[in-house]
């Protein structure tokens, strides 16, 4: 049974989605332990109603990014985690701390990478006219939203649409390909080559497109 410890900043959709996924298909796997570094982060409650362990490890408490993440890296390890799941997770990591966990980090970015890192992604791909958009997961790498790409959603940009109707709709896909790709990892599906590209090791394909 593989342990999953996810990190968020907010309420957590996609720390919902993947609980739920996760039940209902009956993956080898359990989510053990939700933390935040956000003490009031809406995710927190919905994860200790489901009898999930929870902590907040406030980043304002902590006087540099360092001492953060050697705070951060002691509660995950408290509870021995297979993989470690940035779902929202809105902290810059240092390279010690993604070294630590290569290899069972993944995030989820709502841009099609490596295209529009960092934030402000559908104001950005709107600016320059993107005709698609979507969502990406990938392996972390002391890079910022760079690393291998495990599973990428597309989705059309429509006309008249704004940052917040983009951001939506790519949300839906996120619901889906984020769930997906841990799948995939908690039942040792992926397999990352020497030339740094990620394949799923029977074939399944590593997109989605969607056309509303």
């Amino acid at each position: 049974m593989k342990r999953i410890v996810i990190l968020i900043s907010g309420r957590g959709s996609n720390m919902e989605a993947i609980h739920r996924a996760c039940a209902e298909e009956g993956w080898p796997a359990a989510v053990v332990a939700v933390i935040s570094n956000r003490p009031t982060a809406g995710g927190l409650a919905w994860a200790a109603e489901r009898g999930i362990a929870t902590a907040s490890i406030d980043h304002r408490a902590h006087a540099d990014r360092a001492a953060f993440d050697a705070a951060l890296a002691a509660e995950i390890d408290a509870h021995q985690p297979d993989l470690v799941v940035l779902a929202g997770f809105m902290r810059i990591l240092t390279p010690g701390f993604v070294a630590r966990y290569a290899g069972r980090l993944l995030n989820i970015h709502p841009s099609l990478l490596p295209s529009f890192g960092g934030l402000h992604t559908h104001e950005r791909a709107l600016q320059t006219g993107c005709k698609v958009a979507g969502a990406t997961v990938h392996f972390v790498t002391a890079e910022l939203d760079h690393g291998p790409i495990v599973l990428q959603a597309v989705v059309p940009v429509l006309a008249g649409d704004t940052a917040e109707t983009l951001s939506a709709r790519v949300l839906v896909c996120e619901h889906q390909i984020y769930p997906r790709a841990v799948r995939w990892f908690v039942e040792d599906q992926l397999l990352l080559g020497d030339d740094g590209v990620v394949r799923h090791t029977l074939n399944a394909p590593q997109w989605l497109f969607h056309t509303l």
